[in-house]
């Protein structure tokens, strides 16, 4: 029997989280949805406007014994700005924060570590200020932000170079 975890991560759009995960072996699945809000199954018409607490956001299930939870926290520090609570690039507000849940006790102490090392890399000149919070109810997205980069791929890769996520990243990461 294959054993299997998840790792929720929000970062800004929940279109520019998936690719970056989709890729590695051991990943299963991304899902884009919401998380952490007061409004049971919202929608994206609901989330957009901020008002309901939750932040866009991917689930991923993955097979820790391929890829490790050290390794999926390591890509999601290279494709956000961690000082940014704000949103993420051009997308601002609540909706957009970025913000790392996790599922059990053990993903909390990993990712407090990885935040823990990552400011210690003085790799930016602001603090560090991505939450790591307990991960509550996660509801899955509408069908069309699903796998979004594959079923518009014009429409993804003209949002990802206007968005100035791209950018940020080939400025803070040689590597990503």
């Amino acid at each position: 029997m294959e054993n299997k975890e998840r790792a929720i991560f929000a970062g800004g759009c929940f279109w520019c989280m998936v690719h970056p995960f989709d890729q590695w072996d051991g990943v299963e699945s991304v899902i884009s949805g919401y998380i952490g809000g007061t409004v049971e199954n919202p929608t994206y018409e609901q989330v957009k406007t901020g008002t309901t607490g939750h932040a866009e956001a991917v689930c991923i299930t993955f097979n820790p014994e391929v890829v490790s939870y050290e390794q999926l926290l390591s890509v999601f520090w290279q494709i956000i700005d961690p000082t940014d609570s704000g949103g993420q690039f051009v997308d601002r507000g609540t909706s957009y924060r970025p913000e790392i849940f996790y599922t059990t006790e053990e993903q909390k102490q990993v990712a407090e570590q990885s935040k823990l090392a990552l400011e210690q890399s003085n790799l930016f000149d602001k603090p560090i200020v991505v939450p790591i919070t307990s991960a509550p109810t996660f509801y899955e997205a509408e069908t069309y932000h699903q796998d979004f980069y594959l079923k518009n791929p014009a429409h993804y890769e003209r949002y990802r170079s206007l968005s100035g996520r791209d950018e940020f990243i080939n400025k803070h990461h040689s590597m990503a």
